[in-house]
């Protein structure tokens, strides 16, 4: 597999949308600076009036229609400032999903093997989850809450120098503490990550394993573990809701001491009186001013978690797109020949193979399979029988040799043509979500209702799908199906598309009898005119007139 990393991020696929929707962000950024601008106005309009009723002055009309109208303005911009943050976060999360997806289609085999389905669903969900709140909750708002607390400081200051000289003592105390508070909910939020993940791989390993669980009286076990991990979720739950309970009450207890003290000093005489010395109309104003400032504090705080939450989404997200991908297969490639060249059709080069560094299952395997031959592979388990139809269908690449077919490398050959040349039937039958048809078709369009039905003709299907509520429409799940018509229909989807190459994977090991007959009888139709190549532990009869492949001892 290609060792280069993919360069994609969040920060470019955040990028690309920025790039995209220029406007938008325009307009998000117009927005947003004029819930900041308009926020100053309200209280200087307010010292203002007031100044005129201590000094026993008429109000006028004007200036108190002024004044509502400057806080109805600041309560648009602020309004119109959550609506662009919300849609500007709801584009990252497409962006960021589309992206997630296309590299998932490049992935090579290795990686789902090596991840537990539940870490892979917790990143498209959980992950990507908080990353949205991240931007409509988030890192947005934080910034424009910081900016929002420099323009009121900047007031203040111009105000007051004493309150403003005070503020600037204050903000070295008030970072030291937000600090504190970010690594202590980032280490409980990365905590929480982990045992949620734990949580998502346990549901379905259970389920997938609920008959073996019974059978084995296992139940408490299991039981236990889920609540070890939902334990070790709360557990970390609850450190992050305390550091950010307790970060509300501060920022409110330090903003009422600073008014407390401001207004102490301002009633002072002397030159305290004259340095801190201010108008009740300015009194007023600066203190809606340092409600003000401590608002965003305070929304910071509670930001804070969003933030923290959505880094330790950040960091798996980047790893996983950032993960090796497949090697690129040749799009030049629109057809595969049906009769190779002066060359076997499908032919194992000296091939040596291991899932890791260490143990490698198989070295200079050579063998050949001509057109139209029907070759079974039989050996002992982990022997490797599996692993060469993985290499064939180029869902790994060899170590070391060639795997070819009609002369080209199979993990070259394009997604798109792969479906034309191999049908591959497994042990069981995997159910999708949809119709009997769409089990056949797997939702491709290029496959037609024709071939469906002659698909399903082909494996003696026909007519029980015809006996089904809707035929061929009836949802899969209403269909009532044998374990053996399960297998029929794995077959009829295989072949399908009338690919060239059948590939049988223990399809019968788990049939009784009569139900196997059944299948065999499916298969010698369904082989007919193909290259077919199955894999069995021992010789079954449909192996007869079969040449044999030795697996383990690489006997030809």
């Amino acid at each position: 597999m290609s060792k280069t990393n993919n360069k994609s991020n969040l920060k470019s696929v955040v990028r690309k949308i920025i790039s995209s929707s220029k406007w938008m962000t325009l307009l998000t950024v117009f927005i947003i600076a004029g819930a900041i601008v308009t926020a100053l106005f309200p209280p200087l309009v307010l010292e203002r009036i007031v100044n005129l009723l201590t000094a026993l002055q008429q109000v006028p009309l004007n200036l108190a229609l002024t004044y509502f109208g400057s806080l109805a303005i600041s309560g648009l911009f602020e309004s119109g400032q959550n609506i662009m943050i919300t849609k500007f976060g709801q584009k990252v999360t497409h962006g960021l999903r589309s992206e997630m997806c296309a590299k998932l289609q490049h992935l090579p085999a290795a990686y789902f093997t090596r991840n537990e389905p539940g870490k892979i669903t917790s990143q498209f969900v959980n992950d990507v989850d908080a990353v949205d709140s991240m931007f409509t909750n988030g890192i947005i708002s934080m910034f424009a809450d910081a900016l929002k607390i420099l323009s009121i400081l900047g007031v203040i200051f111009y105000k007051n120098k004493g309150l403003g000289l005070m503020m600037i003592l204050i903000t070295p105390l008030m970072f030291t503490m937000t600090r504190l508070f970010q690594k202590r909910i980032l280490k409980a939020q990365l905590t929480n990550r982990i045992a949620i993940s734990k949580v998502n791989n346990h549901v379905p390993e259970t389920i997938g394993n609920i008959r073996m669980i019974h059978t084995m009286f296992r139940q408490k076990y299991m039981e236990q573990k889920y609540d070890d991990y939902i334990e070790e979720s709360y557990r970390a739950t609850d450190k992050s809701n305390l550091y950010d309970s307790i970060y509300s009450p501060i920022v409110i207890f330090i903003s009422s001491c600073i008014i407390a003290v401001i207004m102490i000093f301002s009633a002072s005489g002397g030159q305290v009186q004259q340095f801190f010395g201010i108008t009740v109309g300015t009194a007023v104003a600066i203190i809606a001013y340092v409600s003000k400032v401590f608002e965003p504090l305070e929304s910071i705080g509670m930001e804070i978690q969003n933030i923290q939450s959505a880094v330790a989404g950040v960091k798996r997200i980047n790893e996983f797109l950032q993960e090796p991908e497949r090697k690129k297969t040749d799009s030049s490639i629109t057809n595969i020949e049906l009769t190779p060249r002066n060359e076997p059709y499908i032919h194992f080069d000296h091939v040596s193979f291991g899932y890791d560094n260490k143990n490698t299952l198989f070295s200079d395997l050579c063998f050949t399979v001509e057109s139209g031959e029907a070759v079974t592979f039989v050996g002992r388990t982990g022997a490797g029988k599996s692993t060469i139809f993985r290499l064939l269908l180029g869902l790994y690449s060899p170590d070391e040799g060639k795997v070819l077919v009609s002369g080209m490398n199979a993990d070259k050959i394009p997604d798109e043509q792969k479906r034309k040349l191999f049908g591959y039937v497994e042990q069981s039958f995997h159910l999708v979500s949809g119709t009997v048809r769409d089990q056949i078709s797997l939702f491709n369009s290029e496959i037609s209702f024709k071939q469906v039905e002659d698909a399903a003709k082909l494996v003696g299907l026909h007519e029980s799908i015809l006996t089904l509520e809707n035929g061929y429409d009836t949802p899969a799940e209403n269909a009532i199906f044998s374990q053996g018509q399960f297998q029929l229909l794995s077959i009829a989807r295989a072949v399908a598309t009338s690919p060239k190459i059948l590939l049988l994977d223990e399809i019968t090991a788990n049939l009784d009898s009569y139900t196997e007959r059944q299948v065999l009888e499916a298969l010698k139709r369904a082989s007919q005119g193909r290259t077919v190549i199955s894999i069995s532990h021992r010789l079954h009869e449909y192996t007869h007139n079969h040449r044999i492949i030795q697996i383990g001892n690489q006997s030809r």
